[in-house]
């Protein structure tokens, strides 16, 4: 991951697991990254659901800035597992989230 930050994928796990309360602020909160992070973003979600493959993650941020027809937010909660998806894709990368959402809570 070249822009984003394992904190702020923390937060986002985070606040989909909380989605009947957080949903306004998670929404607000990937709306407020940059064109890049949302793919980075996006292309972790695939990466943990096995749609890419770890070594093909630049070829997924790639696809979906490439693919990007519909806002991220809307995008990414309408994607079932969200917060699994991700954490499994930090851990194909090597990082972990744990750290961060326990800093966060």
């Amino acid at each position: 991951m070249q822009t984003l930050a394992v904190s702020d994928v923390a937060q986002v796990v985070l606040m989909s697991r909380e989605l009947d309360r957080a949903e306004p602020e998670l929404r607000a909160f990937i709306d407020g990254m940059d064109e890049d992070e949302q793919a980075e973003l996006v292309a972790l979600m695939w990466v943990g659901r096995g749609s890419f493959e770890p070594e093909d993650f630049e070829e997924a941020v790639l696809t979906a800035l490439a693919e990007a027809t519909t806002p991220c937010a809307d995008y990414l909660l309408g994607s079932p597992h969200l917060a699994e998806h991700l954490e499994n894709g930090l851990d194909a990368l090597g990082y972990s989230a744990l750290e961060e959402e326990d800093d966060l809570m």
